[in-house]
């Protein structure tokens, strides 16, 4: 699997040229329409991570892969990615039409915290299937960003951070009710979330990642600075599930990521995922699929 795609990467893949701001560590902004159909052009986006955020409105079916997760897109979407989770977007027919932003996380830099809402986040929502009428009120709402950007306002920026929010809850009001409930947090769902995160730190593995250095219900205890008893309490009462059953669900999570979207050894897989020997890797993922490793890459 590549490394992480970077903004300067981006420019280059799509348009062979760079913004002057890329130069500088300051925020960045982007708006682009989607390039019409091409017989025998590209239709797939590989599967990588990139190190900005991207808000898109697409018009046209396809399907978005997510780890070993595939969303469906029937007719037209709207979607949202960032840093922290990579994919791959195939387009699978000949209509693709929309607009979409780019912009790094210094431009939303003390205007809120943009990344923690549940579109940017690994367990939440990432592609809205829209209706017609939906299709419509997104639109409107990236003419008006367009707009703004292409004009000499000012303050042209901070009105189209507001824009993206506006896009952004949007999105969420989509969501059943259910969903959106502000329920209190006790203390052992706090704690609960905060090993998931530090969990979730560990991937995606690419070429940079050594090695998944957190791997034992008492690693993440002691990094917590928690009993390791306390800590598989908690866990216990806010997931149904215990520690090690989470922490084994997301390596097996992200050796069928690699099997599928690298061309590394099984060796190679095993150590990026802490496994000390490659037979405790095969043992691992036979337990779980009742396959080995190289008997599912095969059947890819």
């Amino acid at each position: 699997m590549k490394s992480i795609e970077s903004l300067e990467e981006f420019y280059k893949r799509k348009f062979e040229w760079l913004p002057e701001d890329l130069k500088k560590d300051i925020g960045h902004f982007n708006l682009f329409h989607h390039e019409p159909y091409v017989e025998g052009k590209p239709t797939v986006i590989p599967y990588r991570r990139r190190d900005f955020y991207k808000v898109m409105l697409v018009k046209g079916s396809g399907r978005v892969h997510y780890a070993d997760k595939v969303v469906e897109v029937k007719k037209q979407a709207l979607s949202f990615s960032n840093p922290q989770i990579p994919y791959k977007w195939e387009h699978l027919d000949q209509i693709r039409e929309g607009v979409y932003c780019v912009f790094n996380s210094q431009f939303f830099h003390q205007f809120g915290q943009f990344g923690e809402y549940e579109v940017f986040q690994p367990s939440g929502n990432h592609i809205y299937e829209l209706s017609d009428a939906q299709l419509i009120e997104v639109e409107a709402l990236f003419e008006k960003m367009e707009t703004e950007f292409n004009s000499g306002y000012k303050y042209k920026f901070d009105s189209i951070r507001n824009q993206i929010f506006e896009i952004l809850h949007f999105a969420l009001k989509l969501e059943p009710s259910s969903a959106l409930e502000d329920k209190p947090i006790n203390a052992s769902q706090r704690i609960s979330m905060l090993f998931v995160e530090l969990l979730e730190r560990q991937f995606p593995i690419d070429d940079s990642h050594q090695s998944v250095s957190l791997r034992s219900a008492s690693d993440f205890a002691d990094r917590l600075n928690v009993h390791v008893n306390h800590l598989n309490r908690a866990v216990k009462a806010s997931t149904s599930k215990t520690t090690t059953q989470i922490i084994a669900e997301r390596v097996l999570q992200e050796s069928k990521v690699l099997l599928r979207h690298t061309n590394w050894n099984v060796g190679e897989i095993a150590y990026a995922l802490g496994f000390t020997e490659v037979t405790h890797f095969n043992n691992f993922f036979k337990k779980h699929l009742e396959i080995s490793p190289t008997v599912f890459r095969k059947s890819i």
